[in-house]
C-alpha cells in the first residue's frame, strides 16, 4: 500500500497537540480538532474569522437539504438529500486599536492548539503582535456538551503583554454560512431577537423546511459596554472589554441549538422551545459546563480505554479513535445515524452507508449498548422508506439505501444505489449481532423481527434461479468490492442473503414460541404466511455459493476466476487514487478488487470457516486488493493475525489508528474517516485480541505485536464487564462487574468469574 504518513502533530497519550500554524495544513487540522456530541458538530476552524483556506463547518445530525436529480428511468432516484452547513454559533471578531485579528493577515507567535481527550475541550493559544507595536496573548476554548445535546460553550481570554487599553469582541450567531460542497447558502432567517440578555435567531432550510434555533448568552467581568448587532443573517453583540496589563479579561458564551425537522410544529413553537432551553441555562456558567464535560469523559475512559505500552503513536491514535466514536455517537438521540465523515466535513454529504452496521456497530455493542440500540432504531424508523424504495425497484419488502441521511436513497449513481444490495443484510447482521451480545430479545420481538421479515421479502423477490444450475442467486449486482459492476452471484451478497433467511426463520420461530400472541398480531398485520417462510427456507437451501472445491477459494462472483489478471504492484503510485486517474470503465476490467468482499463475510461469520479456508482465501484475494477504501486494511490485518502472519498484520495495522492524524490518504481535510476509525478499534480487539463474536460464546486467540510490551481492552457482554490484558507471556481475563462469563480461549472453554483467569499465550495460535 503506497501510503505515507504526514506527521506534524505532537505525540501525546491523552491529547492531540499542534505547535505552530501551517496554513497549508489548516484544513487537515480543522478536521482533526473537530468537536461533536452526535447531535451537533463543529470543525476546528478559527472562530475569529480567517482569510486563508478554511472550511467553516457547523453541522447537525439529520439536518438536511435537498437537490433534484435528472432521472430518465424508473428506479433511479429523482432527488438527493445531504447534511447542510448550518449556523456559525462560534462567530467572533476581535478588534484592538482599529485592527481586527485574522491569522491570514495578522502577525502572531507562540501558536498552539490542543484537544484533551480527558476533558473534551479544545484550546488554542497565540500571541498577537498588533501594528501599533502592542502584544496581546489570546486563548480560545470551546466545548460541545456531552451532557446536554443542545449546549455549546466558548471562552476567550485576552491578556495584554505590554499595555492597557480596550478590545471589542463581536460575538454572535451567523446564518450566512456558505455550504461549500454545493456552493450556495441554504438558509432563510425567519426571526431574530434579543430578549433579556439572550440573542437568538431562527433559520429554515430553503428546500426542505428544516428549522434551526440558536440562542446565546455572553458574559464578561471585564465588560464596559455592549451594543446589539443585527445584520443580514447575523445577530449578536459588540462587547467592550477593559484590558489591563497583567490581568486576564475573559468572555464566556453559552449557546443553545435546537434542530427541528417536524413540519407539524409551527415556527413560534420552535422558537419558544429554543428560548425555554436558553432560559434554562441562564446562570449556568462556562466552568459548570466544562466540569460536566470532564466528568462525562472520565466515565468514558473508565469504561472504554485501550492501553498500549511500547507504542506511543498508536496509544495516542487509538484514544483519538475512541474519543471520536463517542463524539460521533453515544445514543442520546434515538433515530440518528452515523455519516461517513461524522459531523466533521461535507465529503460524502453527511450520508450513512452500510459501514454503520458492519464497522461501527461492534464498537457500540461492546462499549455502549444503548448507542448500538439507537443505531438500529434508525433503521426501524426508516423502514417505511425502505418499503417504498423496494417498490421502485419492482420488488417487495424493504430495500435499505446504500447512502442516506433520513432513510431515503441519496446516492445518484444508479450502479451503486440500485445494484448494491448488501445494506439490508448488514442491517440484519447488525441486529443479530446486537441481540447475541446484549441478549435484548425485547427489541428483536418489538421491532427486529418485522425488519427481518421485510428485508427477507426483498431478497426473496430480487433474486432468481439460474437456468442451468437451478440454484438461487442475485443477478446484475455490485458487492462490497465496487470494482466489479453488474456481476452475477456476488458471493458476499449470496452468502449474507442465505444467512439472512436462516436468521429470519430462526427469529420467527423463537418469537412464536415465547410470545405467540404478539407474533400472531405481527404476522396478521404484515400478511406473513407459512408459504412465504417455506419459500425462504427453499431459497436459503439452494443458494449458489461459488467456490473452487479443489483450492477452497470462494469465487467473488460468476466468472471472476477467468477475468484478466493485473499485477496491482505494477500500478505507479502517481495513479492513486484510481478514481481520479483511470477512466471509470477501466476499473471493472480486471480481477483487481477495491476492498474485502469474500474476506469480509469470512470475518463476519468467522466460526463457520476453518483457519485453512481463511488462509487459502486470504492468499488469493490479498494480492488482488489495492485498498482503495480506508475500511480495507483493518479486515486484512485481522485475518492476517488469525492465520499467523504477524508482520503482515502489523503492517496493515500501522496506519489504522492514525489514518487521519497523519493524513495517510491526503484527504483528512475533507473530514474524518469515521467508519475507518471504528475499524481501528476492531483491528485491536478482533485482530490482536483475536476476539470472535459470531458464535454461541465469545472466543479469543490473543497475540501481541513485537513492538508492544502489553495492551489491554474492556468489553461489555450481556451486562457484564470483561477486561482483557495481554503481555508477552500471557493473557489475563478479569471480570470487572456482572455475572460470570463463559468464553473460549484458543478453543478451550473457560469461565471468568471473580478471580483472574491467566492463559499462557499459545505461541503457535497467537502468531
Amino acid at each position: 500500500m503506497p501510503k505515507i504518513a504526514d506527521k506534524y502533530l505532537v505525540v501525546d497519550p491523552w491529547k492531540v497537540v499542534e505547535e505552530g500554524f501551517d496554513p497549508g495544513r489548516n484544513r487537515v487540522s480543522e478536521s482533526i480538532f473537530s468537536l461533536g456530541n452526535e447531535y451537533m458538530g463543529v470543525r476546528g476552524y478559527p472562530e475569529e474569522g480567517y482569510g486563508g483556506d478554511t472550511l467553516l463547518g457547523s453541522y447537525f445530525n439529520g439536518l438536511y437539504e435537498e437537490s433534484q436529480v435528472a432521472a430518465h428511468y424508473k428506479g433511479i432516484i429523482k432527488s438527493l438529500r445531504f447534511m447542510v452547513n448550518a449556523v456559525d454559533w462560534l462567530y467572533t471578531r476581535i478588534t484592538v486599536d482599529g485592527e481586527t485579528l485574522d491569522l491570514a493577515a495578522s502577525r502572531f507567535s507562540d501558536y498552539r492548539r490542543e484537544v484533551d481527550f480527558r476533558t473534551g475541550i479544545y484550546r488554542r493559544e497565540l500571541t498577537w503582535h498588533l501594528r501599533s507595536g502592542k502584544s496581546l496573548k489570546l486563548a480560545f476554548e470551546r466545548l460541545v456538551s456531552m451532557r446536554n445535546s443542545h449546549l455549546g460553550g466558548q471562552r476567550i481570554t485576552l491578556a495584554p503583554v505590554d499595555f492597557d487599553g480596550e478590545a471589542t469582541i463581536r460575538t454572535g450567531l451567523d446564518f450566512s454560512v456558505l455550504h461549500e460542497d454545493q456552493g450556495r447558502r441554504y438558509w432563510s432567517v425567519l426571526k431574530m431577537e434579543e430578549e433579556q440578555g439572550i440573542a437568538a435567531i431562527l433559520g429554515r432550510t430553503k428546500n426542505t423546511g428544516n428549522r434551526l434555533f440558536s440562542g446565546f448568552q455572553a458574559m464578561s467581568l471585564a465588560e464596559t459596554g455592549r451594543l446589539p448587532v443585527v445584520e443580514d443573517g447575523l445577530i449578536g453583540y459588540d462587547l467592550k472589554l477593559k484590558l489591563e496589563q497583567g490581568v486576564s479579561a475573559v468572555m464566556d458564551k453559552l449557546v443553545i441549538n435546537v434542530a427541528e425537522k417536524d413540519q407539524g410544529l409551527d415556527d413560534n413553537a420552535v422558537w419558544r422551545q429554543g428560548m425555554d432551553l436558553a432560559e434554562s441555562i441562564r446562570g449556568m456558567g462556562y466552568d459548570h459546563a466544562a466540569g460536566e464535560q470532564q466528568a462525562y469523559w472520565q466515565q468514558v475512559w473508565e469504561a472504554s480505554d485501550i492501553e498500549i505500552a511500547g507504542d506511543p503513536d498508536n496509544q495516542q491514535g487509538i484514544r483519538f479513535c475512541i474519543f471520536q466514536m463517542y463524539q460521533t455517537y453515544h445514543g442520546d438521540n434515538p433515530g440518528f445515524n452515523i455519516g461517513a465523515k461524522g459531523l466533521t466535513g461535507e465529503a460524502y454529504r453527511g450520508l450513512a452507508f452500510w459501514d454503520t452496521e458492519s464497522y461501527c456497530l461492534p464498537f457500540y455493542i461492546f462499549n455502549n449498548p444503548k448507542a448500538a440500540k439507537s443505531l438500529l432504531e434508525f433503521r426501524y424508523k426508516s423502514l417505511p422508506h425502505a418499503l417504498q424504495r423496494a417498490k421502485e425497484l419492482d420488488c417487495e419488502g424493504a430495500f435499505y439505501p446504500i447512502a442516506t441521511i433520513d432513510g431515503t436513497e441519496s446516492c445518484d449513481l444508479w450502479q451503486h444505489s440500485n445494484l448494491q444490495l448488501h445494506v439490508g443484510t448488514a442491517v440484519a447482521y447488525g441486529l443479530r449481532h446486537y441481540v447475541t451480545i446484549t441478549g435484548d430479545t425485547s427489541f428483536l420481538h418489538d421491532k427486529g423481527v418485522e425488519m427481518l421479515i421485510q428485508i427477507s421479502r426483498f431478497y426473496a423477490t430480487r433474486g432468481q434461479f439460474g437456468q442451468k444450475s437451478g440454484e438461487y442467486g442475485y443477478f446484475g449486482v455490485m458487492g462490497p468490492d465496487e470494482f466489479q459492476l453488474m456481476v452475477n452471484n456476488n458471493c458476499y451478497i449470496n452468502w449474507m442473503a442465505k444467512k439472512l433467511f436462516e436468521y429470519t426463520l430462526e427469529s420467527i420461530q423463537g418469537m412464536r414460541n415465547t410470545e405467540p400472541e404478539k407474533f400472531a398480531l405481527l404476522a396478521e398485520s404484515i400478511g406473513l404466511t407459512d408459504e412465504e417462510q417455506a419459500d425462504w427456507r427453499h431459497k436459503a437451501d439452494h443458494m449458489k455459493i461459488p467456490r473452487d472445491e479443489v483450492t477452497g477459494v470462494y469465487e467473488e462472483h460468476d466468472g471472476f476466476f477467468d477475468m484478466p489478471h493485473l499485477d496491482i504492484h505494477s500500478i505507479p503510485v502517481t495513479e492513486f487514487p484510481l478514481y481520479s486517474h483511470w477512466s471509470y470503465d477501466r476499473l471493472y476490467r480486471y480481477d483487481m478488487i477495491k476492498q474485502p468482499d469474500v474476506l469480509m463475510f469470512m470475518f463476519l461469520y468467522s466460526s463457520q470457516f476453518t483457519r485453512e479456508e481463511k488462509r487459502a482465501n486470504y492468499d488469493y484475494y490479498e494480492p488482488r486488493c489495492i485498498h482503495e477504501s480506508s475500511l480495507s486494511p483493518s479486515i486484512h490485518s485481522i485475518l492476517a493475525a488469525e492465520i499467523g502472519r504477524p508482520e503482515e498484520a502489523y503492517r496493515f495495522f500501522e496506519f489504522a489508528t492514525r489514518l487521519d492524524l497523519d493524513n495517510y490518504n491526503r484527504n483528512t481535510r475533507e473530514g474524518l474517516h469515521t467508519t475507518s476509525i471504528a475499524a481501528a478499534w476492531m483491528n485491536i480487539v478482533y485482530g490482536f485480541g483475536g476476539m470472535r463474536s459470531d458464535g454461541d460464546k465469545l472466543q479469543f486467540a490473543p497475540s501481541i505485536p513485537e513492538q508492544w510490551t502489553h495492551y489491554s481492552f474492556p468489553i461489555t457482554f450481556r451486562g457484564s464487564r470483561l477486561s482483557v490484558e495481554v503481555n508477552k507471556d500471557e493473557a489475563v481475563f478479569k471480570l470487572v462487574s456482572g455475572e460470570p462469563m463463559d468464553i473460549a480461549v484458543y478453543g478451550r472453554s473457560l469461565t471468568v468469574d471473580g478471580s483472574e483467569l491467566r492463559v499462557p499465550l499459545d505461541q503457535v495460535r497467537a502468531v
